[in-house]
């Protein structure tokens, strides 16, 4: 088990020959958002001070590098899958296909004091 990401379940989900439905959480998350990424564009190389932040893969790929306190941690992960990072995580996207994302966050990562609780990482 990582310290790094912890992969998620949605809290329902439901398919039939209509399609499916996916209820990702109902309770616990103050700002959510939707990414569109194309395919060998690079995000992120930063971490949350305060910000947990997950996401669900709606549709690509991508190669997360993840580190913490001189840990270093490669994942990819794939439509469907629902992760989340805890706070000082530096966390860098690598996409490797045309990328959907929800993103949610348990706090804003704006500050009331107009501030941002987004940190660059180290490289």
């Amino acid at each position: 088990m990582s310290e790094l990401i912890e992969f998620l379940k949605p809290d329902f989900s439901f398919s039939d020959e209509r399609g499916c439905l996916f209820q990702l959480v109902h309770d616990g998350w103050k700002q959510v958002n939707v990414s569109q990424t194309k395919a060998g564009v690079k995000r992120g190389g930063h971490y949350h001070q305060q910000t947990v932040e997950a996401f669900f893969v709606v549709s690509g790929e991508v190669r997360l590098t993840l580190s913490k306190g001189g840990k270093t941690e490669q994942v990819t992960v794939k439509t469907g899958d629902f992760f989340r990072f805890p706070p000082y995580v530096a966390h860098s996207f690598d996409f490797a296909a045309d990328t959907t994302l929800v993103a949610l966050y348990d706090k804003p990562v704006e500050q009331p004091d107009g501030g941002k609780d987004i940190f660059k990482a180290e490289e």
